[in-house]
């Protein structure tokens, strides 16, 4: 069984604490590796050692540290099958889908290239007698990353990427569940020429977390995962006077309505709400049609092609449309939310409770599912699923359909399907809702502009990537500056004022 480590001041380290977790093939149902938990006292080293190297990486011009990023992103290209096998491996997406992971965090990293131009300040001349005012961002000087299983590359280059390009040094804290695509991440920007000790990788669970959040050496962390474990990162994080940006659960709908393509609809359901077995922040997991007609077409439209999808390892080719969830405790929890939405009287449409798949017994595959007539009172509904689950919740009109996407305590992601571009333009403008699609499923911004969710669904002020990702990574420091020509003889005991 292979043996993973840290990334510590540019190497592979072996873990001191004595703790470790399996990392599984989901596919198969076995462990293939272990994986160190690190301690406290190795946490604390980590960030000392980056400390320690953050001053000489923030004096280096931004174009030098953008350079770093372009030959990273040469070789992350030249990396792209190796680095896809192995997430699937662990996570057990498709290799499509891991490629599509691993691109939409390379996307970031191009986008950090531009350092140079997004750190810029202000400057304001002669803003009073002989006085000239101008501003600079400088970075932090440690922050960390926690990241989520379900996109083992693409969030911690949304996190460190950016924290890289301003300056800063990193810790990463990847999942447990995945933690092989992170490692090697670091030592491809240690080959693109990263100092030593700016990106750390630390591997662990409960313990790490809570001494990346202790550690008064990291003023700022970033998070990608739950809502219940969101909310207990962001409250502990700014308890301890850090800058915090935490992201959590979703519950994402996409209404329908009467004049949309219906094959379109369903086409986007059926990719959002299944694919990456529905392990996905900006999965469709609500279906919201509008009208018993609507409904009626779009179940119609959606019960054969859920029935007619590929299920199987990322071994078996292109032609798989999604694998395994990434543990037995997924695969358990999932199954017992859909015997909850049958037990509290939804129709189950398509039933993927007997699936199995010859000789991947042990896998943690899961069936699609697909729920009609549920009502918001539903377990399937008011919680994240995470599986490869879609429920169908019928609008009478309009405003109701509106109105289930903006109660919802959830505000992630949302999307409508439609041909009438006054309807669509009132979703947009309303909708209390980070992210929102108009015929466009998962209405995941380019790396361009900001990722962020609404409501319980993110914490803290500033989002992930585009510019409030350099603006979270970075602080403001003003200076008002005047020359001794323009300074008046004796002391002045008001406030300054402009003249």
């Amino acid at each position: 069984m292979q043996e993973l480590s840290h990334f510590i001041t540019g190497k592979r380290v072996k873990g001191t604490s004595g703790r470790s977790a399996d990392v599984y093939n989901p596919a198969l149902g076995e462990a293939i590796a272990k994986v160190p938990l690190a301690s406290k006292e190795e946490v604390d080293a980590a960030v000392a050692t980056a400390a320690e190297a953050q001053p000489a990486w923030a004096a280096a011009n931004p174009q030098r540290r953008a350079r770093v990023l372009m030959e990273f992103v040469r070789l992350l290209n030249r990396d792209m099958d190796k680095l896809a096998e192995v997430l699937s491996r662990e996570h057990g997406k498709t290799l499509p889908d891991a490629r599509g992971d691993l691109q939409r965090g390379l996307e970031v990293a191009e986008f950090c290239i531009g350092a140079p131009h997004l750190l810029k300040g202000e400057y304001s001349e002669s803003a009073g007698a002989g006085i000239d005012l101008y501003s600079m961002r400088q970075p932090l000087g440690v922050a960390a990353g926690i990241a989520p299983f379900n996109f083992p590359a693409m969030i911690p280059m949304w996190q460190f990427c950016p924290a890289i390009a301003c300056g800063n040094a990193f810790v990463l804290k990847p999942s447990e569940r995945d933690p092989s695509v992170p490692l090697m991440l670091a030592e491809l920007l240690q080959e693109a020429g990263l100092p030593d000790g700016i990106l750390q990788v630390v591997n662990g669970d409960k313990e790490a977390v809570d001494a990346i959040l202790d550690n008064p050496a990291v003023l700022g962390v970033g998070f990608v995962g739950s809502t219940p474990v969101a909310q207990y990162i962001y409250s502990r994080g700014c308890a301890n006077g850090k800058r915090m940006q935490c992201f959590g659960g979703a519950k994402n709908h996409l209404i329908v309505m009467p004049d949309a393509d219906m094959d379109q609809a369903a086409d986007a359901l059926v990719g959002s709400g299944y694919g990456a077995a529905g392990e996905r922040c900006m999965a469709i997991s609500v279906a919201v049609p509008v009208g018993e007609a609507t409904a009626d077409r779009l179940i119609g439209k959606l019960i054969p092609r859920i029935e007619q999808m590929k299920i199987g390892p990322y071994t078996a080719g292109q032609d798989i449309d999604y694998g395994p969830l990434v543990t037995a405790t997924a695969k358990e929890k999932v199954l017992g939310l859909v015997e909850s939405g049958v037990g509290q009287g939804a129709t189950l449409a398509v039933d993927g409770r007997g699936f199995a798949l010859q000789g991947y017994e042990k896998g943690f595959f899961v069936g699609p599912h697909l729920f009609d007539r549920v009502t918001r009172d539903m377990e399937i509904y008011k919680q994240e699923i995470f599986g490869p689950v879609l429920s169908t919740l019928r609008a009478q009109n309009y405003e109701e359909a509106l109105g289930y996407a903006m109660d919802h305590e959830y505000g992630n992601g949302t999307a409508i399907f439609t041909r009438d571009g006054d309807t669509a333009r009132d979703f947009a403008q309303r909708v209390n809702i980070g992210m929102v699609g108009i015929n466009v499923p998962i209405p995941v911004p380019l790396a361009y502009h900001t990722f962020g969710g609404w409501k319980k669904s993110g914490f803290g002020d500033l989002n992930q990537h585009g510019p409030d990702s350099f603006r979270f990574y970075t602080r403001t420091k003003t200076v008002t500056c005047r020359w001794p020509s323009g300074i008046k003889e004796g002391g002045e005991f008001s406030i300054p004022v402009m003249e």
